[in-house]
């Protein structure tokens, strides 16, 4: 993994083709919630099919946790859709068959020249915590992920702790920025696409 790779930085904004075909960007998936982002070997890989498998468990929470979760494979955009498919997978996969980010990030898995694949990362981004999986314990269990989601929500979300008096007083003040979805309407959030 790049040396600037780490936790606290800025994890690159890449633009890739998801599994409907429409190209889409990190930034915009992520928008104003913490995201899981999955960087898979490929459908190919029994350990990338169970982990994908073991991760629809944890997106139906992710759903209702205002938590984004994201896939990206070096497979082409059919066998995309076939691991995720499989999975009963029902978050956003993106293909990139082209190895724009297992180059740009340096983590060609070189011990397998067939398939070429990166090597399997999990990063909870805001870049607070990145997983190497190129040993299957290696990945971070189900439980491992709540934890970070529930450390990066309490970090990002003003309004995490809706019993502390400055907030009830704030709320009764007319001051509801303070409060999810903060600068915005749950309209709003629902009309940009972000809603569940």
């Amino acid at each position: 993994m790049r040396a600037d790779i780490v936790a606290g930085a800025v994890f690159p904004d890449y633009e890739l083709t998801d599994h409907t075909g429409e190209r889409r960007k990190l930034s915009d998936l992520q928008g104003p919630d913490p995201m899981i982002l999955v960087l898979s070997r490929g459908g190919f890989c029994p350990r990338d099919q169970r982990q994908a498998e073991g991760l629809v468990q944890l997106y139906r929470e992710m759903e209702v946790g205002y938590s984004r979760l994201v896939t990206i494979s070096t497979d082409n955009l059919l066998a995309t859709n076939d691991c995720r498919s499989g999975a009963g997978a029902h978050w956003t996969f993106l293909s990139d068959a082209g190895r724009k980010v297992q180059k740009d990030l340096d983590i060609a898995e070189y011990t397998d020249p067939e398939h070429d694949p990166m090597i399997p990362y999990v990063i909870v981004l805001e870049l607070f915590k990145i997983y190497n999986g190129y040993w299957f314990f290696g990945r971070p269990t189900l439980e491992e992920l709540r934890q970070d989601l529930r450390a990066v929500l309490r970090k990002c979300r003003l309004d995490w702790d809706i019993t502390r008096p400055e907030l009830k007083s704030a709320w009764e003040q007319g001051e509801h920025d303070r409060f999810y979805p903060y600068d915005k309407t749950f309209a709003q959030v629902f009309r940009d696409g972000r809603g569940f």
